[in-house]
């Protein structure tokens, strides 16, 4: 049984990584332009107080393609499920201290899950054809749900931090985080925890 569960985990993982492999960009300056960017949140600091460098470098990723022209406006989704604790608004001082105008940064403060954020993107802010930035491991899994919605997205990938304990627990976690996007997807159908107004999006000019 154990041996089955396994053999079911990496089917999933080579699965999802397929699907995502032509749609990945490390390059600002091959990427396609698109209207938006959906930048996928994170805590900014690790448990012990450390810097979160999946953070810094998703912000870094965000900043560059505004910069490049390949975007025109960024949507930042994460958990905000505490008044202790608010990725998106730590998000938004980041890239506005990275000289991203505040106008043209947008809050989902109830991606609470990569589903929500993906599914919310086009429900709430009529992103259909955008650019979602986080680390590969994280693209891949999100590439994946978006397309199964019927989204047009491609992903840019972030720095990663190879080879740390940070980014072994992270991978360890992502093949338990496939097999549940999986289910989601093509079994149990889970909606997002919260729905609510479509809000609008400002596009630089």
């Amino acid at each position: 049984m154990a041996l089955v569960i396994v053999l079911g985990l990496v089917g999933i993982d080579m699965y999802i990584s397929k699907q995502a492999e032509s749609d990945l960009y490390q390059s600002s300056t091959k990427i396609p332009e698109k209207k938006a960017a959906l930048v996928l949140g994170t805590a900014k600091y690790m448990v012990g107080g450390g810097k979160n460098y999946f953070y810094t470098y998703r912000i870094r990723a965000a900043v560059e393609l505004f910069k490049a022209g390949k975007v025109k406006a960024i949507v930042v989704s994460g958990d905000n499920s505490t008044k202790y604790y608010n990725e998106t608004s730590k998000m938004q001082k980041d890239l506005m201290k990275a000289g991203i105008p505040n106008r043209y940064i947008t809050l989902d403060p109830l991606g609470v899950r990569t589903l929500d954020s993906v599914v919310r993107a086009e429900a709430i802010f009529d992103l259909k054809d955008y650019i979602i930035v986080s680390q590969k491991f994280h693209l891949e899994r999100a590439l994946f749900i978006a397309k199964s919605k019927g989204q047009k997205v491609i992903g840019f990938m972030a720095k990663d931090i190879p080879g740390t304990k940070a980014a072994y627990r992270m991978k360890a976690r992502e093949y338990l985080a496939r097999a549940k996007a999986f289910l989601d997807v093509y079994i149990l159908q889970t909606t997002p925890k919260f729905d609510g107004k479509k809000e609008k999006v400002n596009y630089k000019k």
